[in-house]
């Protein structure tokens, strides 16, 4: 028997401060009401039940004595070991100086997702990518050798962990075949994009991962407006998390308990729609393979 999976920090943060207000509420009582009666400022409580800073384990259990749960109740135990472990420094950490921490909020809720479904309308999604890819793509976006490295370290990695966790997420990914077409590093070695294509058909080979195609024929749709991903999460008390980026690496959005989250979920379920029979997929990427080589 392997360790539990645990989520992660970002994920432990969001399933803490959903508790937190949640308790807050049954008791009735406002966030100006709690901090008032703990001697704190609001904007300490404000900032907690938002998940912008930790929690310490004495003011965890001085609000939650408040809230009426006694000593020995497991709750408090429950609650202390999700607080220590969204203390945590996650693995992005170490890049906070380097890439948008939009962008690494994504990563960290990215950890501990059960499902993450994404559309690309230009690129092979980031945990598809192979390395000479991820590279040949990215020193197009950056100023700065260093800052490619950065970007595509972090790719890898991501790749790593969530392919290599111990509950494998459910990834599914619907693209253009546009992404499919586009010859990237065509100019430096022709042989860089079906390399790429032959990683997604192993990729495909995993029982988690599934791969949709919308063909040309298919015209416009809702999808080029831009890449989208949505988080979805095991555990109900976390939300689900969408991530638009528009251009380059800077231009990102996060979004939970947002109608953009149910606009988006629909959107995606009608890109699907759009998308060949999955039992064409495999062939109609072996076809573009052969004409590229």
């Amino acid at each position: 028997m392997g360790m539990p999976f645990k989520p992660g920090p970002a994920v432990q943060r969001a399933i803490l401060t959903s508790e937190l207000q949640r308790l807050r509420q049954e008791n009735g009582a406002t966030q100006e009401h709690v901090a008032g009666a703990l001697d704190w400022s609001t904007s300490k409580l404000i900032r907690i039940e938002g998940g912008t800073v930790g929690v310490s384990t004495t003011d965890l259990h001085a609000l939650l004595r408040y809230y009426g749960i006694r000593d020995g109740d497991p709750q408090i135990e429950k609650l202390t070991e999700i607080a220590r472990d969204a203390r945590q420094r996650g693995w992005w950490a170490l890049y906070k100086h380097e890439l948008d921490p939009e962008y690494l909020k994504y990563v960290g809720y990215e950890m501990g997702a059960s499902t993450i479904q994404s559309f690309q309308p230009l690129l092979v999604p980031g945990l598809l990518q192979t390395e000479e890819y991820a590279n040949a793509v990215t020193i197009e976006l950056v100023s700065t050798q260093s800052q490619c490295d950065i970007v595509v370290e972090v790719r890898m990695q991501r790749q790593e962990e969530v392919f290599g966790r111990s509950e494998s997420p459910q990834v599914s990914m619907v693209m253009d075949e546009a992404v499919l077409r586009r010859r990237v590093g065509g100019q430096v070695d022709p042989g860089i994009m079906p390399r790429q294509l032959r990683h997604i058909l192993e990729m495909l080979e995993k029982p988690h991962v599934s791969v949709e195609v919308i063909p040309f024929t298919k015209g416009a749709h809702f999808g080029l407006s831009g890449e989208f991903t949505i988080l979805r999460f095991a555990d109900p008390r976390v939300s689900d998390v969408l991530y638009l980026e528009k251009t380059g690496l800077d231009d990102v959005t996060l979004v939970a308990r947002d109608p953009r989250v149910t606009d988006y979920r629909a959107a995606y379920e009608n890109l699907r729609q759009l998308a060949m029979p999955p039992e064409e997929t495999v062939p109609f990427i072996t076809e573009i393979i052969d004409s590229m080589t």
